[in-house]
């Protein structure tokens, strides 16, 4: 079985650095530090409240990921604005978000389905400029053949739900892993490249990382909420370990 990537959402840096309105702490150098420390890729997510992640944030960690060559995974609405935020970057990836400006965090999938018509263009465009483009969605059969049908090349399952059960010992949490592993084959058997992230820590990260079909994994509020107590690096160190623990497992 393949090494599982691990893409480092580096977001909260920024929301700490702009509780004070200061320059400090700076995403660009825990981008750095991540992939120092064995991240595969760096995700970031331009809100259009830009209420995290800056269009400077942006500038610079596309400059600083192309320079060291790794993938930059630019988190989106499907909006003309982020589209052409996307096209001025070129990242390695776009992975495309719902967004609701009262929301606290990413609540769900996008809805490709009802979208299709504004989504498969923006998809299109992207596509056509090189970029990955990828759409989180809900672990849900119509959802995925959505995104199939609108040309996407990639799926992320949103694991929030399974990890928020499966935390609370909620015997929900069973058939709710069951359905992200249903998504994960049927996705890999659609041709869709299949990635997965939202919610995932130490404790939920190895059934998600076992999933045979799954090539990436993003994770990052857990990891800078864990950097506060022991650091950015050991952090993404001890998470990669249990994604290779879990897929070794698995092979055995």
């Amino acid at each position: 079985m393949s090494k599982i990537r691990l893409g480092v959402n580096i977001d909260h840096v920024a929301t700490v650095r702009n509780a004070r309105g200061a320059a400090y702490p700076d995403p660009v150098r825990a981008a750095e530090m991540a992939l120092a420390a064995g991240a595969d890729g760096v995700t970031a997510h331009l809100r259009e409240d830009r209420r995290h992640i800056s269009d400077a944030d942006i500038d610079a960690l596309a400059a600083i990921t192309r320079r060291r060559g790794r993938p930059l995974n630019l988190e989106m609405a499907a909006t003309p604005e982020m589209e052409q935020v996307a096209l001025a970057h070129l990242p390695h990836a776009a992975c495309l978000v719902p967004e609701r400006r009262e929301e606290v965090t990413t609540e769900g999938g996008l809805d490709v389905v009802r979208g299709h018509n504004q989504i498969a263009p923006v998809i299109g465009r992207l596509a056509s400029a090189g970029i990955r483009v990828s759409c989180f969605v809900e672990p849900d059969p119509a959802q995925i053949a959505a995104a199939k049908a609108c040309g996407a090349a990639v799926v992320e399952l949103h694991t929030g739900a399974w990890c928020d059960a499966a935390r609370e010992r909620n015997p929900q949490a069973a058939d709710l892993l069951s359905k992200l592993r249903a998504a994960a084959t049927q996705a890999a058997g659609l041709g869709l490249e299949v990635h997965a992230g939202h919610g995932i820590d130490y404790e939920t990260v190895k059934p998600i990382a076992a999933i045979p079909e799954l090539v990436e994994l993003n994770i990052g509020h857990f990891l800078i909420g864990e950097a506060i107590f022991i650091g950015l690096g050991p952090a993404i160190q001890r998470m990669r370990a249990l994604m290779d623990e879990a897929r070794a497992t698995r092979a055995a």
